[in-house]
């Protein structure tokens, strides 16, 4: 059986429709939370992904920020989530998300810790993960346990451009590690079309890109 597993959409609409068509056909979905902020599209992906057959979705730290309503920050992330917050109309979807599952061996949540993981993090793993948050996609193991981090679909760390996933099979174990390039251009030119701050058209302008 084979289960796709994303995190991090971050209302990007075009990344998410090309990575459930890459994806497809798979028996299950896992989405590691963060659907909504940054991109203009948090209640179309949250609509999307509801859609989707079998599909289990944990709650994120930006779910977290829109229930509460309040996100502490000066930098331009504020601005996104000021920016955002009031377009989003999707509430009842997201106030009742588990923090974590348990399936196949593995323990899915969004983050360890509220920390952001990369490879190089020190971290001593208790069982098996599967987890987001970073925008970085890897794989590292400690004591005996597997951690893989699902990079991020609408808001890529290293390229902007780029879109990460996982694919599960749990009759074989064996996890890929997926990724491809597309055309962002559609997410900076909505931006601008529907008047987001310049700071934040800025922040994706500026981001590395896989040529």
């Amino acid at each position: 059986m084979r289960t796709a597993i994303f995190s991090d959409v971050h209302g990007n609409l075009p990344a998410l429709e090309l990575m459930i068509l890459d994806a497809s056909p798979v028996e299950n979905w896992i989405c590691l939370g963060d659907i909504v902020n940054y991109g203009p599209w948090s209640n179309e992906c949250i609509d999307l992904i509801a859609s989707l057959e079998n599909c289990t979705v944990i709650a994120g730290n930006h779910e977290d920020y829109f229930i509460s309503g309040q996100y502490e920050s000066s930098n331009v992330s504020k601005q996104f989530f000021d920016f955002c917050l009031p377009r989003f109309n999707r509430f009842e979807q997201i106030k009742s998300l588990p923090s974590a599952i348990v399936r196949h061996g593995f323990t899915f949540t969004h983050t360890l810790n509220n920390q952001n993981i990369y490879p190089d993090t020190k971290i001593a793993l208790d069982t098996n993960y599967f987890i987001g948050h970073s925008h970085h996609q890897f794989k590292t193991e400690n004591n005996g346990f597997i951690l893989y981090n699902a990079g991020s679909v609408g808001q890529n760390r290293k390229y902007i451009n780029v879109v990460n996933y996982l694919v599960l099979d749990s009759d074989t174990g064996k996890v890929e590690m997926k990724g491809f390039k597309y055309d962002d251009s559609i997410l900076i030119d909505e931006m601008r079309r529907i008047g987001y701050p310049s700071s934040c058209i800025d922040y994706y302008d500026s981001k590395a890109r896989l040529k």
